[in-house]
């Protein structure tokens, strides 16, 4: 298992931020060659983050290009392709169609370049799951719930009622296919209370991660996407209790009075993968 618990935006025109990107805790990094990059630095921030694509250790690595439609757009697909990131993060991917134009545009990429399709506007919501079925090469789905929430005309208020319809299709969509998805970013950086009630909410709703826009959103990011100790702990007793039972010619076990089935054991086997996978086994 790939944790993709925290995946954080680091803006493709600042080489600080670049930098220190190398020493952040986050799971995978997104560097950004569209909204954080003016249009007269897009040319000399492609070249900067296509060269730094291997700076980063065993971390996943994508970037994110500019978006069909403008001036960029080819001229990214080309170059990012070229070097060979773990993922090219295309925004405003509204059909299957238009997955197939990516995978087109890299098909001179290295096999292991794969495409990170983000959903933001109420077409794409309504065409998530053909969209994530389009190709072998799409491997995840990124939420864009602030250009998707323009769309919608919905305010941005705590608890994302207004988003909450979207969201569970874009979950349900990703499941369907074996797609991972990421949840959107969360604006105000400096409400960490806030960050985190909504870092919970994603993790209820299924998603497999956030999205960020600040370094100090990413520790917490990290913690509520883990498994707990306890949660690791009562999944190896609803193997070691549903083992049992199998041995003893049972379908069932019980756990702390609850019926343990193999649908509690496969959640059970991904929280412990999970955790191996962070360091928390």
């Amino acid at each position: 298992m790939k944790p993709r618990r925290s995946v954080l935006y680091m803006p493709g025109a600042n080489e600080r931020a670049l930098e220190k990107a190398k020493t952040l805790p986050a799971d995978a990094l997104i560097l950004d060659l569209e909204d954080a990059v003016a249009p007269s630095s897009k040319s000399a921030a492609r070249d900067r983050v296509c060269s730094l694509v291997g700076s980063y250790g065993s971390r996943e690595v994508t970037i994110r290009v500019n978006g069909a439609g403008t001036p960029w757009h080819a001229d990214d697909l080309r170059a990012v392709g070229e070097a060979g990131p773990s993922a090219v993060v295309v925004p405003k991917v509204n059909s299957a169609d238009e997955v197939h134009a990516i995978e087109k545009a890299l098909s001179h990429a290295p096999d292991h370049t794969a495409i990170w399709a983000m959903i933001e506007t109420p077409v794409a919501v309504l065409n998530c799951a053909a969209i994530a079925a389009a190709s072998e090469r799409l491997t995840v789905l990124v939420l864009g719930t602030n250009d998707l929430a323009k769309e919608l005309t919905a305010a941005q208020v705590p608890g994302r009622a207004p988003l909450l319809g979207p969201l569970s299709m874009c979950v349900l969509a990703a499941r369907a296919t074996g797609r991972v998805i990421l949840d959107g970013v969360y604006n105000d950086v400096r409400d960490l209370d806030g960050f985190a009630e909504e870092c919970r909410q994603g993790r209820d709703f299924g998603f497999d991660g956030k999205t960020l826009i600040h370094p100090g959103q990413v520790d917490p990011c990290n913690e509520i996407f883990a498994p707990s100790a306890a949660e690791v702990e009562h999944a190896h007793r609803v193997i070691a209790a549903f083992e049992e039972a199998r041995r003893e010619g049972r379908g069932v076990a019980t756990v702390d009075g609850r019926l343990i089935e193999n649908l509690h054991v496969a959640n059970a086997e991904r929280t412990l993968a999970l955790a191996e996978a962070v360091g928390n086994s």
